[in-house]
């Protein structure tokens, strides 16, 4: 961040904070639940910073079905549920938000985001706001035939897809790549060189579709859209490397049109409030192809808030009721992030194994 940006950037924090201050008769702090929280730590980590920095006292609880899920212990409170689609998931993230008066819910993963927002007006009732679109746009972003069409439809460039069972033979060009439709992570993903292993693959990967294959620069981009909805920001990212499904180096790109298009397809679908994340390829002639639109946090969103487009303390200034100063490209470009192993150390004293535990002290 240049000299000139962090001057004013304190000059907006300390308004902030006195704006806070104020209000602080009406809100003495705020409570913030991670669902199905894993391994995103760095995203913990990045709201209780956040927090900290705007003087509001905080509290994160991660709910996870493992005890192992090392998020969990980067939140005050870790908290075991049932998985995701059981028919005690949602009564139990109902329950904990009641008794724990959550302020703000944050999804990290797709499996979980329509059940969330379906039951988004039992979420408001008890004071709860849930980061996550509405359940038309996470039905389409979640179904990749469905996503496909919406990009179609609205003049998006990107790859050609097609369902496995309507594919001819005939008109293929390979390489192709293979993915579920309904797939998250790059589970399931696959490429077919020829046609035996395009045979191979079609007997091996359920609800598959099969897209031309890109030969390009991944770019992710996260797009914050306000409370408001209105898009406040976009930052590319190129994924350098990835390991597991999660870009693990990556770096920012200024790319204004790419930026403006992202804005309008967003727009357009009508996803938010929060972050969207959306991933394409940027080819050799220059022309961009998105690929997928997840109406949630992605992995790789701490480059992007350590390059200065700070999406936690933007959620927490609005969850306070005051609207951040947000420039669309007030961020730092060519910033990188590499990615290492870091470790949670626990005691098995210290492993949550009840219902409903604090992190150990």
């Amino acid at each position: 961040m240049q000299v000139t940006d962090r001057i004013q950037y304190n000059k907006q924090l300390n308004l902030i904070n006195r704006e806070i201050s104020m209000k602080s008769g009406k809100r003495k702090k705020v409570t913030i639940l991670f669902t199905c929280v894993g391994r995103r730590v760095g995203l913990a980590r990045a709201f209780q910073q956040a927090a900290k920095s705007l003087k509001i006292p905080c509290t994160t609880i991660g709910t996870d079905i493992s005890s192992f899920s090392p998020a969990l212990y980067a939140c005050d409170r870790g908290i075991i549920t049932e998985p995701v689609g059981s028919k005690k998931y949602i009564s139990e993230i109902l329950s904990i938000v009641k008794k724990h008066k959550v302020d703000l819910i944050i999804p990290t993963i797709d499996t979980d985001l329509l059940d969330l927002s379906r039951h988004g007006a039992e979420f408001q009732s008890l004071g709860a706001k849930v980061m996550v679109s509405s359940d038309e746009v996470v039905e389409i972003c979640q179904d990749k035939r469905k996503a496909y069409h919406f990009l179609i439809d609205h003049k998006f460039d990107t790859p050609r897809t097609v369902d496995l069972s309507k594919v001819k033979k005939r008109d293929l060009t390979f390489p192709v790549f293979f993915k579920p439709w309904n797939g998250s992570a790059s589970r399931g993903n696959a490429i077919a060189r020829n046609l035996e292993e395009f045979k191979y693959l079609s007997k091996r990967i359920p609800n598959c579709i099969v897209q031309e294959y890109m030969d390009g620069q991944e770019i992710t981009c996260d797009v914050y859209v306000d409370f408001q909805m209105r898009v406040r920001a976009v930052v590319p990212r190129k994924r350098m490397e990835v390991r597991a499904g999660e870009v693990s180096k990556s770096q920012t790109v200024r790319m204004p049109d790419l930026m403006d298009r992202c804005r309008r397809l967003v727009e357009e679908l009508g996803a938010g409030p929060g972050v969207i994340t959306i991933q394409g390829f940027l080819l050799k002639n220059n022309k961009f192809k998105f690929v997928e639109i997840n109406p949630r946090f992605g992995g790789g969103s701490p480059l992007s808030i350590a390059a200065g487009a700070d999406f936690p303390r933007w959620i927490l200034s609005e969850l306070m009721g005051i609207r951040p100063v947000i420039a669309f490209q007030g961020w730092r470009d060519s910033f990188y992030m590499f990615r290492y192993d870091e470790a949670i150390w626990v005691k098995e004293t210290e492993i949550i194994t009840a219902p409903d535990c604090h992190r150990p002290a």
